[in-house]
């Protein structure tokens, strides 16, 4: 499993016991064993606000979003209530005669559920002023841990020191049924599997070991090993197919949630590790240590979806597929609207997908992920091929593909058959592949491209590549690392001939085959090119495009959106969301040509193309060919008055300047053509 794992925030306290993440601030709750609540922004690595509770360990605490609220419970047994934004103290009460371990919120209904080491759980009402409805006993230790069902939460789940985990009904004096394990230490941490195609539970105990439960069939399914002390907790990420577990021994553990196997060690020396918090419709997760917490990113927030040629759109929600089509009916929508697009299941798929993309004429699907890669019909979502794969990547031809097996193996496939001269011949480790008109191999800060026909190198280019983005006619390639993106130009006429005449460097391929057109200054997120020009979403939330290295703004946006496509018959970029709601944005294919064909230097050439740019788009090719030198140009046909009349100063052309004026009636238009 591909994991990007990054460090987010990272801040140095005393020993933090609980931890929460805000449901829409970027914000961490973070709960002392010196008596403080403090509330960081992960954002900027700041303190938002500090809360002294009092003069002993704070255990637990949480956001109650939708009343402003934090509620924490500490040794000293109280449960107090503040107001974040205020730091006004809303309630206190003493709820358990003893220390209070943990605290779970109720999604919908104005419950707070707390557990103690009095040995029971009890359900707290805020709507009739904190009243207690009803109080769980039947544990024989500590309760370490409450956890509501987020698929019934009518249900939650108490991990007990007792070596067991009751699941109880509200309303009910007794549990429903219970989980032992009679070899263990007893319960740190109970979490639920978050999706409905599982009725698991996770648990960590001072054992060293994580399991999973069935709680239908009340069996252990899995047992977790590696941690070298207590683990503190497990849970499972809401959005992720990850289980994440954290102990004593210092270490954060990322498992696979599918198949169980450890991903990935972490460790970020601030000693023991003693309380999780994850966020819904995020990739993060925070942890809290003995000498602070971090907050990190563990996967990009892009969305899993492709577009195909003719507006039909396929995305996955974890397993499932879903589809839809933007019908030109759609393109009426307005610029930024989201659209009101007809959502249906399409499939779902046995694997949880890191990649999901459409073949170039859009008839298969290409799915990967846990190592493996599923070819679907587009249609019918009928599984046409599968195999076991790091990363898939397509040629121009949807009949030809590649597959990376490992760092020494890549192998081209045709057909669906492998090639028989199919494995690529590696000079270097591969790290990752991409598709088009080359097959793109990139290794430790550089990146091959190699002829799909012959696995021939064609170029080696010294650029560390995050995306490598091919034009239709296989021309142009943008190569897109961290902070920059390099726009190349491929000659194949020329690797031909230097293939024809046995002149290819084993180590660097054709030098004179491709060249760098310009940089871009800029962080590309998602992009794709319409004929010579590059329409993308950059990292600061804007919708720009690439003509010949000049960069054009479409729109800006207020959060993260990612580029699905382009579609000339309703001259219209879509974008999405991470949540895939979808919108548009005019731009012309007309101005888009018009604007490639001037930046050649074809000036007459483009004016044959005028004909075919809407009467709208005219101030827009003017500011253009303004920004180009082409000035009595842009004059000629801008139909902004405020614009022809700064060209028409800049031209000297006085007589129209007056014209203007003389319109307008504005002093500062007088005042400016007196100064001339």
């Amino acid at each position: 499993m591909k994991l990007d794992i990054k460090k987010l925030s990272s801040t140095r306290s005393d020993r933090v016991k609980g931890i929460d993440f805000h449901p829409t601030e970027p914000w961490v709750l973070t709960t002392l064993y010196s008596g403080k609540v403090q509330i960081w922004s992960y954002e900027t690595d700041t303190l938002v606000k500090t809360i002294d509770v009092t003069n002993v360990p704070v255990r637990a605490g949480r956001f109650i979003a939708r009343k402003n609220w934090v509620v924490v419970g500490s040794d000293d047994f109280q449960i107090r209530v503040y107001n974040y934004n205020t730091g006004e103290k809303v309630t206190q009460f003493e709820a358990h005669p003893d220390y209070i371990r943990s605290i779970a919120v109720h999604p919908t209904r104005p419950y707070v559920l707390t557990s103690s080491d009095d040995y029971t759980v009890r359900l707290w009402n805020w709507d009739n002023n904190w009243k207690l409805e009803q109080s769980f006993e039947g544990h024989q230790h500590y309760v370490m841990s409450v956890a509501f069902n987020p698929k019934d939460s009518n249900t939650f789940a108490s991990a007990c020191l007792d070596k067991t985990v009751k699941i109880w009904s509200l309303g009910s004096r007794v549990p429903n049924f219970t989980l032992v394990a009679p070899d263990s230490k007893g319960f740190n941490y109970v979490d639920y599997y978050p999706h409905g195609d599982k009725p698991y539970l996770i648990t960590s105990s001072d054992d060293r070991t994580v399991k999973v439960w069935d709680y239908q069939t009340k069996a252990c399914v899995a047992t977790l090993e590696d941690h070298l002390s207590n683990v503190s907790f497990a849970v499972f990420h809401p959005e992720l197919p990850l289980i994440i577990s954290g102990s004593e021994d210092a270490t954060i553990k990322i498992w696979n949630s599918n198949t169980y196997k450890l991903e990935k060690s972490l460790n970020y020396r601030m000693e023991r590790a003693w309380c999780v918090g994850v966020k819904k419709g995020s990739s993060l997760m925070a942890v809290g240590f003995d000498t602070g917490h971090v907050v990190v990113k563990l996967g990009d927030d892009k969305p899993l979806m492709s577009m195909e040629p003719n507006g039909k759109i396929v995305w996955s929600k974890h397993t499932d597929i879903y589809n839809a089509v933007i019908k030109p009916s759609d393109a009426q929508a307005e610029d930024g609207e989201i659209m009101p697009l007809n959502e249906k299941e399409l499939g779902s798929i046995e694997i949880f997908p890191s990649t999901l993309e459409h073949s170039p004429n859009g008839r298969f699907v290409t799915v990967t992920g846990d190592d493996e890669y599923i070819i679907y019909s587009a249609l019918a979502w009928r599984n046409k091929m599968y195999g076991q794969a790091l990363d898939f990547a397509w040629a121009q031809d949807s009949n030809v593909y590649a597959i990376r097996e490992s760092k020494t193996s890549v192998k081209i496939f045709k057909n669906f058959k492998e090639k028989p001269n199919g494995q690529v011949n590696l000079l270097y480790a591969a790290e990752k592949i991409f598709g088009g008109a080359l097959l793109t191999i990139k290794s430790e800060g550089f990146v091959s491209f190699y002829d799909w026909e012959s696995g021939e190198l064609v170029r080696r280019v010294d650029v560390d590549a995050d995306d490598v983005i091919w034009s239709e006619n296989g021309e142009l390639v943008l190569v897109v690392s961290n902070g920059a993106a390099y726009a190349l130009s491929f000659d194949r006429d020329v690797f031909l001939e230097h293939v024809n005449n046995g002149d290819v460097s084993e180590e660097e391929g054709v030098e004179d085959s491709m060249s760098v057109l310009y940089d871009v200054e800029d962080q590309v997120v998602s992009g794709k090119w319409v004929g010579d020009v590059f329409i993308y979403t950059s990292s600061s939330n804007r919708l720009n495009y690439l003509v010949g290295g000049s960069i054009n703004n479409l729109a800006h946006f207020d959060k993260a959106m990612f580029f699905l496509g382009y579609l000339p018959r309703d001259n219209k970029v879509y974008v999405a969301d991470k949540d895939v709601n979808v919108v548009s944005y005019h731009l012309s294919l007309g101005v888009l040509e018009y604007q490639t064909v001037v930046l050649r230097g074809e000036i007459d050439e483009a004016d044959e193309l005028l004909e075919n740019i809407d009467e709208k788009d005219m101030s827009k090719i003017a500011r253009f060919l303004e920004q180009q030198g082409y000035k009595e140009k842009a004059l000629e046909l801008s139909k902004d008055n405020e614009q022809k009349f700064e060209l028409a100063i800049e031209t000297l052309n006085l007589k129209l300047a007056e014209e203007i004026a003389l319109t307008d009636d504005t002093p500062h238009k007088w005042k400016k053509l007196g100064d001339v």
